[in-house]
């Protein structure tokens, strides 16, 4: 198995001649190096890897990139919707269909503006060569909000088909606990953008039927466990109070009302840090640690860190591996401290490595590899 591993690897890194290796990073499960993939991208947001090996990403200007054989094409892919392109909006995540392969559709959130300001919108279409096609608009945020702040959002599939996208409050909290506003929610819907008929609030006098779960901030963290099917979440808190959650239908996460976080600069938010009829947290950073992106490791390149939780942090510039005892989170490790910059996705890729996006206008896509 580990010359398996090391043929893996070494096939993978021959792929792209770019290639730039760092030095040995020690852990305390694995020794790792970084090697940086591609340079040149533009506040990259988001990947996902196809089944003949090419890589796409986002990029939150409004662009779709595609990288193959370890060279980012010059030429965005052509399609790609309007992107409002402001504070933390633009062009978000993206998911391929669990059945990509036959039928070729893409789905993927992103910042729209319309009457009352932006909001985040749930699209697919079809990646036809370079081109994007067929498309549509699935969902659309309501009400729009003025402002470029809390757009969440990541979107993945579920085991039944259906899928979930995590939507940030849009900065005005208290829309958070209204079940007829999107703002401060997940909402799960079918493969055609349909509501399920067996989501938690379908048919309660005004309550959007979208909605899965409500009193969330701004989610920016999205992973489905491979054991379990279960979604968990993770979000940014105000000042402290980051958290990591279990999606559970109907829950009620407590934003603003319970928080771990305080307001900027000093100051109370809410009630306190529990309260009964909300779901305490999975996990809490205090101080914050701004992440953003999600990935259960389940590959065999690294088998120590099999079952972990890994999450990119923006602040400090890191990637925390978190380490769980089913549900319950039991320790964390704190990994490329400033070695490669603002950690915004983490993917486990189909090779059993983890993969890296950073966030700036020359952001990277890095590999870790044993």
């Amino acid at each position: 198995m580990r010359a398996l591993i090391c043929l893996l690897v070494a096939s993978v890194a021959a792929a792209g001649s770019a290639a730039e290796a760092q030095e040995v990073q020690r852990s305390e499960r694995h020794d790792f190096r970084v090697v940086t993939l591609v340079r040149g991208l533009d506040h990259p947001w988001a990947l996902a890897f196809l089944p003949d090996g090419a890589i796409l990403v986002t990029e939150r200007p409004g662009r779709l990139r595609l990288i193959r054989h370890g060279e980012l094409d010059p030429r965005p892919i052509a399609g790609v919707p309007s992107v409002a392109a402001l504070g933390q909006g633009g062009l978000l995540d993206l998911a391929p269909h669990p059945d990509f392969a036959r039928n070729g559709m893409l789905y993927f959130t992103y910042a729209a503006a319309g009457e009352g300001g932006a909001s985040t919108r749930v699209a697919r279409a079809r990646l036809d060569g370079h081109r994007l096609t067929d498309l549509q608009v699935l969902f659309d945020q309501q009400p729009k909000s003025s402002g470029g702040l809390h757009f969440g959002s990541r979107i993945r599939f579920l085991p039944d088909g259906t899928f979930i996208v995590v939507l940030g409050d849009r900065y005005q909290r208290d829309r958070a606990q209204d079940l007829g506003d999107h703002r401060g929610k997940s909402i799960r819907l079918t493969a055609d953008g349909a509501v399920p008929p067996d989501n938690p609030f379908v048919g309660r006098d005004g309550a959007r039927p979208e909605v899965y779960t409500l009193g969330n901030r701004n989610a920016q963290g999205l992973a489905i466990h491979p054991a379990t099917g279960q979604p968990w979440q993770h979000e940014h808190g105000p000042q402290g109070g980051d958290e990591i959650n279990i999606l559970r239908p109907g829950r009620n996460y407590g934003w603003p009302v319970i928080t771990f976080g305080e307001e900027y600069g000093g100051g109370k938010i809410g009630r306190g840090t529990a309260a009964p009829g909300f779901e305490p947290p999975r996990h809490v950073w205090v101080p914050s640690i701004a992440p953003s992106g999600m990935s259960f490791y389940s590959g065999s390149a690294f088998p120590g860190w099999r079952g972990n939780l890994f999450v990119g942090a923006l602040r400090d510039r890191m990637l925390v591996r978190v380490e769980l005892d089913g549900e319950r989170v039991v320790r964390e490790e704190r990994l490329l401290r400033g070695a490669l910059g603002r950690i915004r996705e983490v993917k486990e890729g189909p090779d059993g490595l983890v993969y890296v996006l950073t966030d700036a206008a020359d952001g990277v896509l890095a590999r870790l590899e044993p």
